[in-house]
């Protein structure tokens, strides 16, 4: 037995409540059926019963995936460098907001916020006054869907908050144009619903979800797909706007387009007055996205540490996931008025801001051996090229925002792709 079906096999929740409530709606749908966008949607954001939103532990060593953040402060406290340097490049205005945007179990803002109240009074790593100044400039900004979540990151963060160094807020409470500062998210945009397509005879097909329902029970409830005409115009403009020809597609081609993620991007520039929008998650240019060889996409369900590529089984009980298109974010950004400043690899990017210090750490100090050689292979896991340091860090500003030429962005400056 392989290691996602053992994981399979161990699912002790009941799933059928939830899969008779979408059940419903889809047979209260047009044409009875839903877009596959429309099926990720309800089954990772519903209220008390998607993915996201339900009370069980999904993050971390005993939920079903780990994120750079779980391997130790590091990754927070290289991260705080370089909003530092975000900020130096904006000529340190007084007010700097950091918004996250999805901030899991909150663990980055944690480390972001842990190292920079540590630095402002300390001369270590080494003497620089500035940690101090944009201490008082930062205020860090949460946006988050899930109650359950910002209920544990208010928890982990009440350290924070008695000074409102950090708050919580919605999009609706962010009036437009009025950060200064950087829009930040880990592993978020891989989370947004997908729509499936498939190519048939050269054109472009939508894959929709449809119930079959003969009882009572969850097993009697079956998920089934149909592929019929695209739901909207949008689908294939986004496909001719990376200029693919769908004709070179052998039959039953399949893949993923993340509308969602452009109108994220619409929004979150919308809010943005001066400064940064900082993108890492797992994801190919369009050219690997759409390739050919390809051919079943790249949507991945993740539960227990192991994955497979069914969405329709343990509904509400498994991520569901699909690798990002970063061409098309950055081409949406050109659109928006952004500039793309840089694109790279996680672990270069980590690198470039001081990594490789700390992968010298002494192991001769006081800190115990084993600690220390733990503390390697969590650093080592942060920069591996086939694993979290293979994921993209894309930085785009602004029009008034420096760009390489003018400004060397420490994380993206000498080490470019």
């Amino acid at each position: 037995m392989t290691q996602s079906q053992s994981a399979i096999s161990k699912v002790t929740a009941d799933d059928t409540f939830f899969r008779c409530c979408i059940a419903s709606r889809i047979a209260e749908s047009p044409q009875q059926r839903v877009t596959f966008a429309t099926f990720m949607d309800w089954a990772l954001y519903e209220p008390e019963l998607g993915y996201y939103s339900a009370q069980r532990q999904k993050i971390g060593a005993g939920g079903d995936f780990v994120t750079s953040p779980h391997l130790g402060a590091d990754f927070g406290e290289l991260l705080a460098e370089q909003f530092l340097d975000l900020w130096v490049s904006l000529k340190r205005p007084s007010a700097f907001q950091v918004v996250e945007m999805g901030a899991g179990q909150g663990l980055i803002a944690a480390d972001v916020l842990g190292y920079l109240c540590d630095r402002r009074a300390s001369s270590k790593p080494s003497p620089n006054p500035d940690y101090a100044a944009f201490w008082d400039a930062l205020e860090y900004i949460i946006i988050e869907k899930a109650s359950v979540l910002i209920a544990e990151q208010q928890h982990k963060l009440k350290p924070f908050t008695t000074d409102h160094k950090i708050t919580w807020k919605t999009w609706e409470d962010i009036p437009n144009q009025s950060i200064t500062g950087c829009f930040f998210s880990n592993e978020l945009v891989d989370a947004f619903p997908v729509h499936r397509i498939e190519i048939q005879a050269g054109r472009l097909k939508e894959v929709f979800v449809t119930a079959d329902v003969r009882g009572a029970t969850s097993d009697s409830i079956q998920f089934t797909e149909v592929v019929a005409e695209p739901s909207t115009p949008a689908l294939q403009q986004y496909l001719e706007n990376l200029n693919f020809d769908l004709a070179t597609y052998s039959d039953g081609y399949r893949s993923e387009i993340n509308l969602a993620s452009l109108d994220w991007l619409t929004t979150v520039s919308q809010k943005l007055s001066h400064g940064y929008v900082l993108t890492i998650d797992y994801g190919y240019t369009a050219a690997q996205y759409y390739s050919p060889q390809r051919h079943q996409g790249t949507l991945q369900c993740y539960y227990q540490q192991a994955h497979h590529e069914d969405p329709y089984w343990a509904v509400g009980q498994q991520d569901i996931t699909a690798h990002v298109n970063f061409t098309a974010l950055q081409q949406q950004g050109k659109i928006l008025g952004l500039q793309n400043i840089s694109y790279v690899q996680q672990g270069l990017f980590l690198m470039a801001l001081g990594l490789g210090d700390r992968l010298t750490l002494n192991a001769t100090s006081a800190i115990n051996f084993m600690e220390i050689l733990r503390r390697r292979e969590a650093l080592h896991a942060l920069i591996n090229p086939l694993g979290l340091g293979g994921f993209g860090v894309l930085l785009q500003g602004t029009a008034k925002t420096p760009n390489l030429e003018e400004y060397p962005f420490r994380g993206m400056a000498t080490l470019t792709t």
